[in-house]
């Protein structure tokens, strides 16, 4: 497995100077640094950006993935046509980015938008075959840029198409595409799932990208989830993949905001702390998952 980490972990808004942490997970000895795609969009949008920062992160020894929530207007699940338009522009346009960027591994909740306003009227039913269908037309697109796309199972309070592994399943089933896969988050799964390590079982060789992280966002190893059992799981379907974990600790900006982050997680949360719980994340679910 290669492991890793998401950016946003050390700040508060989700465009970033992703060469400082690019240096940073090197150091801590990541293999994996995860971004998000919001910056591609007004950020790092030129070929020669692009370019640039897969040429750094290689020099490191770093691998880029990238995550994304997209925003109302890029809903594959839509029954607006021209958000649907919209949406199948802006995924041809990222895709062609990541491509650049030599990432091949993105997740989220890429079939419908986040976060959900749940004062909408929700059509389930109608949204989850709106979205098969246009994911498996993204789908071609992906292949062709050499990205596997991950459907993020959520919980219900941040969406409703994908809430289990079981329903990640039936929905990449339905797609029927090798470029689309189940991406599972324990802070979800813990939400949601009666058995976590069942669950891992249950996606096996669907399951494309891993994301990790305590029922309370902190790194693993500082809350309940449990870790030995999810271990054991995936060495059972022999998971070789991606491990990516995202903790969210600090209120403040956008993404406390977004991910709900109302208070410190942890008494200090200078960024000597956070370096040294992140580096202690990543020895216990080494030893752990090994």
């Amino acid at each position: 497995m290669k492991y890793g980490i998401y950016f946003a972990y050390w700040t508060k808004e989700w465009r970033a100077d992703y060469k400082k942490y690019i240096d940073k997970v090197s150091k801590l000895g990541f293999d994996i640094l995860e971004i998000s795609c919001a910056a591609l969009k007004d950020q790092y949008v030129s070929d020669s950006q692009l370019f640039d920062l897969r040429d750094y992160a290689k020099e490191k020894g770093v691998i880029l993935t990238a995550g994304y929530g997209p925003a109302k207007g890029e809903n594959l699940s839509s029954s607006d046509d021209r958000i649907v338009k919209n949406a199948k522009a802006f995924y041809k346009d990222l895709l062609g980015k990541l491509n650049k960027l030599d990432i091949k591994q993105l997740g989220g909740g890429l079939y419908s938008y986040w976060p959900v306003d749940y004062s909408l009227p929700i059509d389930k039913a109608g949204d989850w075959k709106r979205s098969v269908e246009n994911i498996r037309e993204i789908a071609k697109i992906a292949a062709d840029c050499n990205v596997v796309l991950g459907m993020e199972v959520l919980n219900r309070f941040e969406g409703y198409l994908l809430n289990t592994c079981e329903e990640g399943i039936k929905f990449v089933d339905e797609v029927n595409h090798p470029n689309v896969k189940v991406m599972l988050d324990t802070f979800h799964m813990n939400i949601e799932e009666d058995n976590m390590a069942e669950a891992i079982r249950m996606a096996g060789d669907k399951l494309g990208h891993f994301h990790i992280g305590e029922q309370n966002r902190k790194v693993p190893g500082k809350g309940c989830i449990p870790w030995n059992a999810i271990g054991h799981a995936l060495r059972d379907i022999r998971y070789d993949g991606t491990v990516v974990m995202e903790p969210f600790v600090m209120p403040g900006g956008t993404i406390g905001q977004e991910i709900k982050v109302w208070r410190n997680l942890l008494p200090e949360t200078s960024e000597e702390i956070l370096d040294r719980d992140a580096k202690g994340a990543l020895e216990f679910v080494k030893h752990v998952f090994a």
